[in-house]
């Protein structure tokens, strides 16, 4: 038994090694890292189990009493073992328990000595480690105030006070539990004593050990300096109880470490969680402290609060309360701001943090928070005024408890759960469940207050929906339709409807502008009524699901606008009809006439008032004054009032420029439109209807008698396609030509080049200094230095620069960007020291001296001559006066004596000479050389570490150059003279002359030494350097940034506070060995692809951990090098360690600004004269005082989880939180637990975690959730959960593919306070941050990407800021007014679906909310992009996707309908304008080709033109021509390439477009129209827009060809296919005036996209066209297609799988309705070319369709029988093998005899073939959309395995042309230099990598 206990525990403690090893530098733990989170919660097992752990070498016997009593624990919280882990963990424990008994050589154990045996051992411990020594220690540096001991030693000695008092407080709480039993006497009584001695005494055990997050409120730190700051002291007594405030029962506990405050009574009352009233506490504190230290630094003794920061913490926080309140005319809580004092602002203020800290998902319903406020703040305010506290009644639950969340939260977030429960995951109609939106919304009206307080439970807001029937929603439904685009953007479309009928009506008018023409013109009265009255009637049917929940007045509304347009349009109607009759009768009465054009002036007039009244910013002030009703009444009519979306005005000047802009824009439209789209149609039009009676080449059915209007419409369709959608083509014309113009007045783009920044090198300190440094750093002395002349300033200012540039530098080295060497030459000295001029960077000065030398040995001018061509180069200049300076100092500080007076003499001779102008008499040039070679050789021995040998070979150096100088470099008169200087003589007669020299021990001068040495030393040009492109593009931007306009700099302590908040899901953290060594098929590992892409940065990694000679072998075995090329490789790909160590630059580079600033606890700043940087890491107060302003919270949502099944992603996690001090992770807990039932049922809990000294998870903060907080979609769920434990004013939303650069992070004070600056007629709610995509370096896809995505996040967002005003939050790094915001709902929307693409409703929200958006781009922010086309394809896909909801949504509505119309314009244009404008180039080509397909099919196209010489192709070409040039992104790459010339230049710019054209990017860009197309589409007709994982990773692999089919088949190859069979049927049938070449020109932009469709996704797939891998493609396509599949088979390995799976978006009979709808064209085919055979002759009657339709069925029933089951023929085999048989013959004798005996010939044979695949492609989309009919009717299999054949038809005729290419070896190279042109730019081993690693391998081994 004793073995199997120790293998039992020799296993428990194999997996805690091994968990610990893969947490990497965590401390060994044992049995206390198995504990359950359950069991940890609350209790302290696992410190009791780390105690045990620690003490186990000192006496085993106490560590087995520690075990068992955390046995005891662990058996009393949880006895039936129901938590996750808790069976295993109390086994485990056990037999660790037994083993140690069994050690004992089986002597009895006497438990009743435990006691004694504790007591004992806890006093010898406490004398061993010297606690009392510790204890008198700590008192006496807190009592001293400040802290000035050495940071290093300091926290040494704290980390191990920490470990000795965690071990004390375990014993303590043992012996504790252990006392309760024992006698009152003896031991017990004395362990009861020292437990009460020990609670009644200092805090030095608790305070170190009680976890914290930023401020130690709960217990003071030594460690942490933040509870010194005077600002956070006055935050922390503003909240402290007082006498006034009503009295705590005597029971109330507090920790004895800190004083009661206002958050006490707020728990006691309301039954606040304790971990949420701690989290909001210290919020709260920060928040105050933070708008302090803005207003000034407390200097009193005591610190209070100034009243003004209280005053606008309260109003901030309070904002939205305030406005829901004036919305719903309820009278606040308090009656005027004066009316309450200090301490109520701050208790309302404390009372909504805790309500929305504890709200979980109810943080979507910001106005039912406010709701909830409001009642619970009354509550509060009556027990304020009362001297006793009592519990909330709302919060006292039926057991008598007090719990918030049990009794307000639960009961809404269960009505949340309910309806969340009815949206089937994401499938039903978003019409039949409530989302957030729809609960929020329910306290817009004040309807809400029925619910009364506490909450009715019966009320309808928390019913529950009953089953099968439907919830009304609330004010919107969002109906699945695409009528949502007319109904949002209506006043769009009547508009493009109106011009267009206004232009057409001029056009057939011949431009004359006469009374008939003004009388036609009118005719758009009665269009703008009708359209108008359809809007109304659209109103009216999409508020169906809302009309028995939604308000009264917008019912009443919606009623009077429908009568109201309904009579207004038939009156219109009437009065126009009457004008007509008039004008056809030619009659003098204009009564009717006079009557329209006075109703028309009348109504324009009103519109023109309303919408100037509204709209208008100081007409729109007048508006909301007026309490007129009636005036209120028909504002009321014209536009709907919310609670969002008031006052949606902007600035006059602002209005101003975006109205003139799309004035631009219109005049350039409609000028266009007329002149080459509509007037050239004009005469065709007229030719064709008033043509006779055309023959038709088939049986007619429509178009007798009707003036050919088909024909019409075929004309007339493509060209009002391009009309509705070319407006977007002007908008991204005028919007690249204006943010051009706007980047060019900022200064983008000056500094393009590495050259650019040598020249103006010399300007940037003053351009950082005066942007980014603040006034505090300005005011500083430096040495003493005088600031009045213009050289000491410069001085100054580069002394200034220095630090920040070098750790710009050093952090470049540091990512392995640089070498060594290139950071000691980029380096800037600190210029602090004695010498006189600026000293600059060596890379600036290199080869420098060496040039001034050939100009000296060539001079044979005056010495002024030598200067002024020296000069020419400035930094020549520099090197020269540096070099001569600095020798002098270092002579100076190496000799004495008589040295010295030579080394004073010799110098002062030649400054005489200088003075004189006579330096080329008093020295020889020629021998500079041989000068300069000595003194490098006693530079050189200097730079050495001192030796005896060195002084000695020094000494001989400085007296070489001693003599060099003396006989060879001075004139022979000086030299004479020097020769018989007594001094000297006697000196050298001696010996004693430069026999001995001080070796340099001053940092200055051992600085100026080294850099003298590589000043002379360094003979190549440093023009190049960096050589890294990454580098050169960094110091780049930001010097190029330095002159941009930005706000200045405020000291670190005064700046806007932010934090950084980043979601987490389950991507890659950290790339883990296995990731980097293992060979993918073709034997390319991660790390191979890596060295090979970055072979700079490879070396300089080997360089940097001193592992150059090193092998591979050598690397992985090493574990520091391991682990540091875990990390290297992981920053060069989109993985969470990347971004945390790019977020992490923010407080590196804060508290680098801090201490410079200095500002030292009980110190004057004025004292401070030295400027360095070293060891600022270390500094406690830069530390803190980045920590107050700064913060990181990592949302990892399933980190827990992650946890509990040790996945390697919770390890890297746990090493991030290591490695970064300030990190914080959260994540959501689940704890299961049993219930009354036996069901399991699981709790959930937000959690917040940090890395304590042992490197373990330290929790923080735990607060319980009501459920599981995942309801809607999953990104913003888990930053809802996580938002609570951020702070700062402002918070900047990263996600995890994201970077951040250290010099940019120096920038970010200056970009908060752009919330402060102008920009508008209100502050900004949200800035709005330059991106830089870091991942298009390799691929011409990832470039494609990277430069379209590049143009957007610069120049497009440019533009939407200003002067458009549009611009949302697009994702990724903008920086959201914290504050604003999650009063406001939070920083995204969650509902499932329609919320897919969470990130821009935070910027419909803040809009609509009256937020203001910026955009600023002198920060930048990295970024990552997809870089395959699978990849791509799947993003875009997901946009699109989200794209289509957004125009179901009501944020989309309201802008749409609120905005006024130029700034709705615009709204539209850039949001889903965008992609329906995209959809509309795609329909062109549709309208286009089937019009083209009528007319040819119809034989009207010969007929019309052989009857008239009829010629409408100057309309269509221009209409084609504008739609091709959309379809292959030229229009899209306008503004790239402005981009490019903009901050590139115009020669780059123009190389790279040619470049990118070469590389096929219009073929890419067509197919990305293809995709954005279909998803766009699709979601809008059916739903399925879900987030579709993309991956990351390294791309340069090759993808199958089935995989590639399955994911392009649908969206891409059937609609190429089409237009193909189109194409093909216009070549046949179709009939061309100019023929072939007409025939061309009209369909080349088609067939380039149908090339483009079936093709891009294999001419842009790595080895694409390699024989083998086709070979390889088709044997898995084949397979593949032919799997049968079955239950659980994947889509991947079955294409009957996958079939079934793309018809899982036909869910609806809607759905079903438009699906057959849109097959009906289909039919077309048959139809058309059944007329067209020789067979049928000139035969159109339909009795000819008819017949073909009975030879299809006849092949059908034919196919049936070849493809008949074998399993279900097993009865009656032979008979079907017969029939099989008969058939065959049949057909082939039947098909003989009719060529030999009719017409029909074999073009007839293949054009038969032509019309009957489109008709059975009809029929499958029939069956395909009625599958459950077809089921019931038997014939689906038949239908599957039809299906089958078409995609293995399609398959076939997209894999041959493949196959063809592929036996050409040149093709596979072509392609290669295609898709990685970027990278054999730069000489990388593509080749190398495409073709694999195991045939060099291979090769070697023959």
């Amino acid at each position: 038994m004793a073995r199997v206990y120790g293998n039992w525990e020799r296993l428990v403690r194999a997996v805690l090694r091994s968990e610990q090893r893969s947490g990497h530098e965590r401390t060994p733990s044992g049995i206390a890292g198995a504990v359950p989170d359950s069991l940890q919660r609350t209790t302290n097992i696992n410190a009791i189990l780390q105690a045990a752990d620690e003490i186990q070498s000192e006496d085993p016997n106490v560590a087995r009493i520690l075990c068992e009593q955390a046995y005891s624990m662990a058996q009393n919280l949880d006895p039936n073992s129901d938590g996750r882990g808790v069976l295993q963990f109390k086994t485990g424990l056990m037999s660790v328990i037994k083993q140690k008994l069994a050690k004992k050589d089986g002597g009895q154990i006497d438990r009743h000595r435990d006691m004694e045996r504790l007591w004992e051992f806890y006093h010898q411990y406490k004398r061993r480690h010297k606690v009392e020594d510790l204890q008198r220690e700590e008192r006496k540096w807190r009592e001293s105030g400040t802290l000035s001991a050495k940071i290093g030693d300091l926290e040494q000695r704290f980390s191990e006070m920490k470990r000795v008092f965690a071990t004390l407080r375990a014993l303590v709480e043992v012996m504790e539990a252990l006392s309760k039993d024992a006698a009152p006497d003896g031991v017990g009584r004395l362990i009861m004593e020292e437990v009460r001695r020990m609670k009644k005494s200092d805090a030095t055990i608790s305070a170190e050990l009680i976890p914290y997050n930023i401020v130690p409120l709960e217990a003071p730190s030594l460690t942490n300096s933040i509870g010194y700051f005077p600002e956070v002291r006055a935050a922390i007594s503003a909240i402290r109880y007082t006498e006034q405030f009503p009295r705590l029962p005597g029971d109330y506990e507090v920790s004895r470490q800190r004083d009661l405050d206002m958050f006490d009574l707020l728990e006691y009352v309301f039954g606040f969680q304790k971990d949420n009233i701690r989290n909001q506490r210290e919020h709260l504190v920060l928040t105050l402290a933070n708008a302090q230290s803005r207003l000034g630094i407390p200097v009193e003794a005591d610190p209070k609060p100034d009243e003004r920061a209280v005053r606008e913490v309260f109003l901030k926080v309070l904002d939205n309360y305030i406005k829901w309140c004036r919305y719903l005319r309820t009278r606040l809580v308090w009656n005027s701001l004066e009316a309450i004092n200090r301490d109520r602002k701050l208790f309302l203020v404390s009372l909504y943090f805790c309500i929305w800290g504890e709200a979980a998902n109810v943080r979507f319903l910001p106005e039912c928070i406010c709701y909830i406020f409001h009642h619970m703040a009354r509550e509060l305010d009556a027990i304020l005024d009362h001297g006793e506290a009592t519990p909330a009644p709302s919060c006292i639950t039926e057991s008598g408890s007090v719990s918030f969340l049990e009794q307000i939260i639960c009961p809404i977030y269960e009505a949340l759960s309910a309806e969340a429960a009815r949206n089937n995951n994401g499938k039903a109609a978003h019409s039949e469940w409530r989302n957030y939106d729809d609960f929020n919304e329910y306290f817009w009206s004040r309807a809400c207050f029925k619910l009364n307080w506490p909450m009715k439970k019966d009320s309808s807001f928390l019913m529950k929906p009953p089953k099968g029937k439907r919830t009304g929603k609330t004010s919107f439904v969002e109906h699945r339709t695409f009528l949502h685009l007319y109904r949002s953007f209506h006043r769009l479309w009547i508009f493009l409807i109106v011009m267009f009928q206004g232009l057409a009506i001029i056009a057939f008018n011949d431009g004359n502008l006469n009374l008939y023409t003004f009388k036609t013109l009118l005719s758009i009265g009665p269009t703008f009524a009708v359209m108008n009255f359809l809007e109304s009637c659209l109103d009216v049917v999409l508020m169906f699901g809302a009309y028995t929940t939604a308000r009264g007045m917008a019912i009443s509304r919606l009623v009077i606008r429908f009568f109201w347009c309904s009579l207004s349009s038939i009156f219109v109607l009437y009065v126009y009809l009457k004008l007509l009759e008039e004008r056809n009768k030619n009659s003098s009465d204009s009564f009717y006439f006079r009557i329209y054009v006075l109703v028309l002036g009348v109504y324009a007039g009103l519109r023109v008032f309303f919408a100037l009244l509204l709209k208008l910013p100081s007409c729109h002030r007048l508006s909301e004054m007026s309490d007129q009703s009636f005036f209120q009444f028909f504002k009321w009519i014209y536009q709907e009032r919310y609670f969002v979306g008031r006052g949606l005005v902007e600035k006059t000047t602002d209005y101003i420029s975006y109205v003139v802009f799309w004035l631009v824009i219109f005049a350039c439209k409609f000028t266009f439109a007329y002149f080459l789209q509509i007037q050239p149609l004009v005469q065709p039009t007229r030719i064709i209807v008033n043509l006779p009676q055309l023959p038709y080449a088939w049986h007619d059915l429509i178009s007798k008698n009707n003036n050919n209007v088909l024909t019409i419409v075929s004309l007339w369709a493509p060209v009002v396609a391009i009309y509705l959608m070319d407006i977007h083509i002007w908008y991204t014309l005028l919007s690249a030509i204006y943010g051009a113009v706007m980047g060019a007045r900022a200064r983008l783009g000056e500094i393009r080049s590495i050259e650019m920044v040598h020249k103006r090198f010399e300007s940037f300190p003053e351009a950082f200094v005066k942007n980014l440094v603040s006034p505090q750093i300005k005011r500083m002395p430096f040495d003493g230095q005088s600031s009045q002349t213009s050289h000491d300033n410069n001085k100054t200012r580069a002394a200034i620069f220095s630090p920040f540039w070098n750790d710009i530098i050093k952090s470049l080295r540091e990512e392995d960007y640089i070498s060594n060497r290139e950071m000691d030459l980029l380096s800037m000295p600190s210029n602090t020291g004695s010498l006189k001029l600026v000293q600059w960077p060596l890379f600036l000065l290199s080869s420098k001296i060496l040039l001034a030398i050939d100009l000296a040995l060539d001079c044979q001018d005056t010495q002024a001559d030598l200067w002024s061509r020296i000069c020419k180069d400035e930094y020549m200049a520099y090197a020269v006066q540096e070099c001569y300076f600095s020798i002098e100092k270092i002579l100076h500080s190496l000799v004495d004596g008589e040295g010295r007076l030579w080394v004073e003499r010799i110098f002062r001779e030649i400054n005489n000479s200088i003075s004189e102008g006579s330096l080329v008499i008093t020295l020889s040039l020629r021998k500079l050389v041989v000068v300069l070679s000595r003194f490098t050789a006693l530079t050189g021995l200097l730079t050495r570490d001192p030796t005896p040998e060195l002084a000695k070979g020094a000494a001989r150096a400085v007296y070489d150059f001693y003599d060099v100088v003396t006989h060879e470099l001075l004139s022979s008169d000086l030299r004479e003279q020097l020769d018989t200087w007594n001094i000297l003589l006697r000196a050298r007669n001696e010996g004693r002359l430069f026999s001995r020299i001080e070796w340099p021990k001053d940092p200055d001068i051992k600085e100026q030494v080294k850099r003298l040495h590589l000043l002379l030393t360094v003979k190549d040009s440093a023009a190049n350097i960096p050589k890294n492109l990454e580098a050169r593009r960094r110091l780049e931007f930001f010097t190029n940034s330095l002159f941009m306009g930005m706000p200045p700099a405020k000291p670190v302590y005064a700046m806007m506070p932010f934090c950084v908040f980043t979601p987490y899901y389950s991507e890659k953290v950290l790339y883990s060995n296995s990731d980097l060594w293992a060979e993918n098929e073709d034997g390319i590992s991660t790390i191979f692809y890596l060295q090979k892409i970055f072979p700079d940065e490879w070396q300089n990694l080997l360089e940097r951990i001193d592992k150059a000679d090193s092998s591979d072998v050598e690397l992985q075995e090493n574990p520091s090098s391991a682990m540091e090329l875990r990390f290297w490789a992981s920053y060069r790909g989109q993985t969470l360690a990347r971004t945390v160590r790019g977020m992490m630059y923010y407080r590196r580079a804060l508290m680098l600004q801090s201490h410079l600033e200095t500002r030292p606890l009980g110190e004057d700043d004025s004292s401070r004269t030295s400027f360095t940087t070293q060891a600022f890491e270390l500094s406690r107060e830069a530390r803190a005082q980045a920590d107050m302003k700064f913060t990181y919270v990592v949302s990892c949502q399933i980190y827990g989880q992650q946890k509990q099944r040790k996945a390697p992603e919770a390890a890297d996690i746990a090493l991030l939180l290591q490695r970064n001090e300030a990190l914080r992770v959260a994540f959501i807990h689940v704890e299961e637990g049993g219930s009354a039932d036996g069901k399991v049922t699981n709790e959930f809990y937000s959690k917040l975690v940090k890395a304590d000294a042992d490197g373990k998870d330290q929790e923080i903060f735990s607060i319980k959730l009501p459920g599981d907080p995942k309801l809607g979609e999953g990104k913003p769920e888990n930053q809802n959960h996580a938002i609570i434990f951020t702070r700062g004013e402002a918070v900047q939303t990263i996600d995890m593919n994201q970077d951040n650069y250290l010099e940019e992070a120096m920038k970010m004070r200056n970009l908060l306070e752009e919330f402060r600056g102008n920009h508008g007629l209100r502050p900004p709610t949200i800035l709005g941050v330059r991106e830089h995509v870091f991942t298009g370096s390799v691929s011409s896809l990832a470039w494609f990407m990277s430069n379209q995505e590049t143009s957007f996040v610069t120049l497009g967002q440019r533009v939407l800021a200003k002067p458009l005003k549009v611009r949302m939050h697009y994702g990724h790094p903008d920086v959201f007014d914290r504050i604003f915001h999650v009063t406001r709902g939070g920083i995204s929307k969650a509902s499932r679906v329609i919320n897919i693409s969470e990130d821009i409703y935070a910027g419909f929200n803040s809009t609509l909310r009256q937020g203001n958006i910026t955009h600023h781009e002198y920060i930048q922010v990295g970024k990552g992009r997809d870089v395959g086309l699978n990849q791509i394809a799947l993003f875009e896909g997901k946009v699109a996707g989200g794209n289509g909801e957004q125009v179901l949504s009501r944020d989309v509505y309201r802008l749409g309908q609120l905005f006024d119309f130029f700034r709705m314009l615009s709204f539209f244009f850039t949001t889903v304008g965008y992609y329906v404008c995209t959809m509309m180039t795609v329909l062109t080509v549709y309208i286009f080709l089937y019009g083209r397909a009528y007319l040819a099919f119809s034989g009207l196209d010969r007929g019309i033109s052989r009857q008239a010489q009829l010629s409408g192709n100057t309309a269509l070409d221009a209409a084609l021509n504008a739609q091709f040039l959309v379809q292959i992104g030229v229009f899209t790459a306008v503004p790239m390439i402005v981009g490019f010339i903009l901050e590139q230049g115009l020669l780059q710019a123009v190389f790279s477009f040619i470049t990118m054209q070469l590389q096929l990017c219009s073929v890419f860009f067509t197919f990305s129209l293809g995709t954005r197309t279909h998803y766009f589409g699709r979601t809008i007709l059916h739903g399925g827009a879900k987030y579709r994982a993309t991956g990351r990773g390294f791309v340069v692999q090759h993808i199958k060809f089935a995989e590639n089919y399955r994911l392009y088949s649908r969206s891409h190859f059937v609609k190429a296919l089409e237009v193909a069979l189109l194409l093909i049927v216009y070549i046949a049938y179709g009939y061309t005036e100019g023929g072939t070449a007409s025939f061309i020109l009209i369909t080349l932009s088609s067939w380039f996209l149908v090339i483009s469709w079936l093709f891009a996704p294999y001419i842009f797939n790595p080895s694409g066209f390699e024989w083998q891998k086709t070979v390889e493609d088709f044997d898995d396509w084949t397979n593949w297609l032919l799997y049968k599949g079955g239950v659980g088979v994947k889509a991947d390995d079955s294409w009957e799988a996958w079939w079934d799976e793309e018809q899982m978006h036909i869910q609806t009979l809607r759905g079903r309705i438009l699906e057959t709808i849109l097959s009906l064209r289909f039919i077309m085919f048959q139809y058309g070319i059944v007329y067209k055979l020789h067979l049928t002759g000139n035969d159109t009657s339909i009795g000819v369709y008819g017949f073909s339709w009975v030879v299809l069925v006849g092949i059908v029933m034919i196919f049936k029988i070849f493809t008949f089951n074998p399993k279900k023929s097993t009865s009656f085999h032979l008979m079907l093998r017969f029939m099989q048989g008969v058939s065959a013959i049949g057909l082939i004798v039947a098909l003989c005899m009719v060529v030999l005996f009719t017409a029909l010939s074999v073009p007839d044979l293949f054009a038969s073939i032509l019309a009957f695949i489109p008709t059975g492609w009809f029929i499958l989309c029939l069956a395909i959309t009625w599958k459950k009919v077809v089921k019931s009717l038997g014939l689906w299999d038949f239908v599957k395995e039809f299906a089958r054949m078409y995609d293995a038809g399609m398959g076939i005729l997209i894999f041959a042309p493949i196959a063809v290419l592929s036996w050409f070896p040149f093709v596979s190279t072509f392609q290669s230099r295609l898709l990685f042109n970027q990278a054999f730019s730069r000489g990388l081993e593509i080749s190398l990598i495409l073709a694999g690693n195991k045939a060099n391998v291979q090769a070697s081994s023959f």
